[in-house]
């Protein structure tokens, strides 16, 4: 062979892979143009170009290669999915369309045999689906076909996929009795059929799993374990005389009547009261709180006071208050709980009143409270105020939505209570409390627990979290927009679950730049205006907030207190004194001292760089990763599996030194990140002499007023 036909041939080879690509274009042009497109577009789709080549707006590809998933949401889509088109897509695993307006019934996506993940919520399909669609979908492990319109039976086939991990059905019309799941099935994680009119006994191949997280509210004719309804306890009337009910109706009615109005008399009076308990609840603790405070060790105590239980003689005791079942019309009577998460169990109204109730604190939204009910399981209840702006089936949709969420950095909502005065959302508690109060308002085994180590997980779970927030809430102008430490909770080891997140389409405009953080970013105080990159903004803080151990005085409503943060790390890095910035209490590592330096030096873009919308939250995820040897197993975006294992590719140069002066990294669509230059050279030269740090003259602590400080 010669050198000539020798470079052809490799010239073949190399363009396959981009030849290919562009025949998966095709189909991908002809699903757009069958379907219409309402509150948004897909112009980054376009003929003879490479759906891979990370431009292409929802479509995910495996190894850069092919592509493996369609996830395009709230984009009012309608009209006919042409599935014929999509079996041209040979690897496609994952189809996402949920928020959409796609009506009818349901198409035939059973034609996509290796299809892994079917996402349809939110949508207007109907129509009975037949019983064996799914007969064919052997590789399934995610459907989601929840708030439709769907009729029928639930097809039994769906119940059949030996590798089925989460099931969510609730919200449609489905009928009749619950097939039982195959006994190949030992991996089921999530099963929700709730809010339909399905009845009968759940079977016991159901409800005898265990570590399955289950939903069967709102079926009326439903029995069995799981509810807690024995089935042989529900009586039918078939074998009745019909005389026996029409022989007397006037008799009947008068009765109905009676028992009517002493049940409305007994629950308005039992509701009066329970409210004035609450309120009393928030009222009498609102001044006996304690905050916490920068350079003030005596006044620096845990944020949460136990309630004292009033004597006998008062009647009462200060507990918290919510309801379970569906809320009041309109949102003007106290309403009940509506659970969004059952992950920790259901709870209703009887089992927060009998909680003995502590208060933990007021912030800018509203006050907090701790509940430990009966069965052992502690719950935060927060009041939120000045939440009107979304109506009460707005409202209903997003907590609804929220309570879906899974990402181990997130902490996801377990209930909620709709007032049109003020709202309650109800979560896990953490046992930990807040970074900011680990951080700055604990010395005691919490504080010498945060190391070096203990602080890098917490600074990677922050970024984790957040690049999933932006993910989820792609089309919010603030995905989260209240990011602080005293957001970030901790659990027992130490986890950051981010808290208080994606508030802004709640909250009225003059109410939100009083309330969120993300107001203070820079680009706010310039043109009045907030985007995704102000939560860029607050992740800085934090980063800088960990790394110096100081308490920022942006976190203050006035400024006066704590540590002007800002320009004291934009000074110092000037000034090369990067070392000065460190917490004392970390800076005897002196082997990770470069890594910190270099993570201050990202909390300094991340305040810094605010004219481009930068996803530094995932270089953290990966600078850190890669020092420390713990690169992710998998590189590439495998669209198949859920958000949680979700890794965005990140591709390094090879030029030798780690700099933050280049260009922005702009983010294309969640699909592939072109970051910085290599990490090389970034361990410590062992021969270096180690240098004392000290507290810098720009660093020392100032006090700040305890009534100052914002608690979550």
């Amino acid at each position: 062979m010669t050198a000539v036909q020798f470079f052809c041939l490799l010239l073949c080879f190399s363009f396959t892979p981009s030849l290919q690509h562009v025949s998966e274009s095709e189909p991908l042009m002809r699903f757009k143009s069958s379907v219409n497109i309402t509150k948004g577009d897909l112009n980054s789709w376009r003929t003879g170009t490479d759906p891979c080549n990370g431009k292409w707006f929802g479509i995910y590809c495996q190894k850069g290669q092919t592509v493996s998933g369609i996830h395009v949401t709230r984009l009012g889509l309608s009209g006919i999915i042409h599935i014929e088109d999509l079996k041209d897509l040979p690897n496609l695993r994952t189809i996402r369309l949920d928020n959409n307006l796609l009506s009818g019934p349901l198409p035939p996506f059973f034609k996509l045999h290796g299809l892994k993940s079917l996402l349809l919520s939110n949508n207007s399909f109907s129509e009975e689906i037949a019983d064996d669609f799914f007969k064919d979908m052997p590789q399934l492990k995610r459907v989601f076909l929840d708030n439709n319109r769907f009729t029928g039976k639930i097809p039994a086939s769906v119940m059949q996929i030996a590798g089925l991990e989460e099931l969510h059905l609730q919200g449609n019309q489905f009928s009749g009795e619950i097939p039982s799941l195959t006994d190949g099935n030992m991996i089921l994680k999530s099963l929700d059929l709730s809010n339909n009119n399905l009845e009968g006994e759940i079977p016991k191949s159901i409800a005898e799993r265990k570590n399955v997280q289950m939903n069967f509210q709102g079926n009326q004719k439903l029995c069995g374990e799981p509810l807690n309804i024995r089935c042989d306890d529900k009586t039918s009337s078939s074998g009745k005389d019909p005389n026996e009910v029409t022989g007397k109706p006037v008799l009947m009615v008068i009765l109905f009547l009676l028992i009517f109005l002493i049940l409305v008399a007994i629950l308005t009076r039992w509701k009066k009261k329970r409210q004035s308990e609450f309120r009393m609840l928030g009222k009498d603790h609102l001044n006996d709180r304690e905050s916490v405070g920068v350079g003030l060790p005596e006044s620096i105590k845990k944020p949460v006071e136990s309630t004292k239980k009033r004597s006998n003689a008062d009647g009462s005791s200060k507990k918290g208050s919510s309801h379970h079942g569906k809320g009041a019309p309109g949102g003007g009577g106290m309403g009940d709980i509506i659970m969004v998460n059952s992950e920790k169990g259901s709870f209703g109204l009887p089992d927060l009143m009998k909680a003995a109730a502590e208060v933990l604190g007021n912030g800018s939204l509203g006050s907090a409270y701790k509940a430990v009910m009966a069965n052992g399981l502690s719950v935060v209840v927060k009041r939120i105020r000045d939440m009107n702006k979304l109506a009460r089936d707005a409202f209903d949709v997003e907590l609804q939505r929220f309570g879906k969420l899974r990402h181990p950095n997130v902490l996801t909502p377990l209930a909620y209570h709709y007032r049109r005065e003020e709202k309650l959302v109800v979560s896990e508690y953490m046992p930990k409390s807040s970074l900011l109060y680990v951080l700055h308002g604990d010395r005691g085994i919490c504080h010498s627990e945060l190391n070096w180590p203990t602080r890098l997980k917490i600074i990677q779970g922050v970024a984790r979290g957040m690049q999933f927030l932006h993910e989820e809430f792609a089309s919010y102008d603030l995905p989260h927009g209240n990011l602080k430490s005293s957001n970030v909770l901790l659990s027992e080891t130490y986890e950051p679950l981010i808290s208080d997140y994606a508030f802004l389409p709640f909250l009225q405009p003059e109410n939100a730049s009083q309330a969120l953080f993300a107001f203070k970013a820079p680009e706010f105080a310039q043109n009045q205006q907030v985007s995704p990159k102000s939560d860029v903004y607050c992740l800085g803080i934090i980063l800088l907030e960990v790394m110096t151990g100081k308490f920022p005085s942006q976190y203050l409503n006035n400024g006066k207190g704590g540590t002007d943060i800002i320009e004291w790390v934009q000074s110092s890095v000037a000034q090369h004194k990067e070392e000065e910035l460190i917490d004392p209490e970390i800076a005897s590592n002196t082997d990770s001292l470069k890594l910190m330096v270099e993570l201050l030096r990202i909390g300094a873009d991340c305040i810094a760089r605010t004219e481009v919308y930068v996803f530094l939250q995932t270089n953290v995820i990966n600078f850190i990763e890669k020092d420390f040897g713990e690169m992710f197993p998998r590189w590439e975006f495998d669209a198949e599996d859920s958000a949680t294992d979700n890794i965005i590719k990140v591709m390094f140069n090879s030029n030798p030194k780690w700099k933050w002066t280049m260009d922005c990294w702009e983010v294309n669509q969640m699909n592939e990140v072109i970051a910085a230059e290599t990490l090389s050279g970034l361990k410590e030269d062992s021969g270096r002499p180690r240098k004392k740090l000290v507290k810098g003259s720009q660093g020392g602590s100032v006090e700040a007023p305890k009534d100052e400080i914002e608690k979550a």
